[in-house]
């Protein structure tokens, strides 16, 4: 096997694993808090959470930088353990399981986007695509990935690598691996802060227009008011509560 990243090997390459109950919310965050201990004591990042989202919503977490927006994320993905309070994704408590078990929940339902792209040197633009369904045992990955990668504008790019793409192309095929095996549940972090104004509007709009295809429920953190305006509802974050 390849030399996957860590993101992947944790469990953020995902597993199309159909879509989710209409009954039940993707998303239920309840009670939600994270504390961590710092040089005068304890700091509280996140203070009491609540909220939810429904299957094929788009939300936005808006706020400050340090407010705790990508803390929460992270919490939202089971990346990060919380000091109190729970996180239901599709109705499963990912704290009541352990860390292999909410890696598997990652592979089978989470599609994740990085500010950084996240995207592996040494492996060209089709090959990078093809991580999350290579990890699956999917036996037809490339010509899924090829098909993606040609969706997002790139078919004439798939073996460039990624020191040879522009940013706007970086983050073109860190969508197509991320939406490539349809995941329910799709979280960015800041998937324009790397790229200029214009590129950046080509991805937002890009990213919508995958979403409404596949359906699925987008979560994403943002200081653009115009990405934040693209989706149904915005929370705010300030000082670590919902404002």
């Amino acid at each position: 096997m390849r030399d996957y990243p860590e993101a992947y090997k944790n469990g953020l390459a995902n597993d199309a694993a159909g879509t989710p109950d209409v009954r039940t919310p993707a998303i239920a965050v309840s009670g939600l808090s994270k504390r961590v201990a710092d040089a005068s004591g304890e700091l509280t990042i996140l203070q009491n959470i609540d909220f939810t989202v429904q299957p094929a919503e788009t939300l936005a977490l808006v706020g400050a930088s340090g407010s705790g927006k990508s803390t929460l994320l992270g919490l939202l993905a089971g990346l990060d353990t919380p000091s109190e309070g729970k996180v239901l994704l599709d109705g499963t408590d990912i704290f009541a399981l352990d860390e292999d078990g909410r890696a598997a929940f990652r592979k089978a339902k989470l599609g994740f986007v990085f500010q950084s792209f996240q995207l592996l040197a040494h492996l060209n633009a089709v090959e990078n695509v093809m991580l999350p369904l290579e990890l699956r045992g999917d036996g037809d990955a490339r010509a899924k990935a090829e098909a993606m990668l040609g969706r997002v504008g790139l078919g004439s790019r798939l073996r460039h690598y990624p020191k040879y793409l522009s940013g706007g192309e970086q983050q073109r095929v860190a969508l197509a691996r991320a939406f490539v095996t349809e995941p329910p549940l799709l979280f960015a972090d800041e998937p324009t802060g790397s790229l200029d104004a214009a590129t950046g509007e080509s991805i937002i709009g890009l990213m919508f227009e995958l979403n409404r295809e596949r359906g699925s429920t987008l979560v994403l953190v943002t200081h653009d008011p115009a990405m934040a305006a693209r989706c149904g509802r915005t929370i705010t974050i300030s000082a670590g509560r919902l404002a």
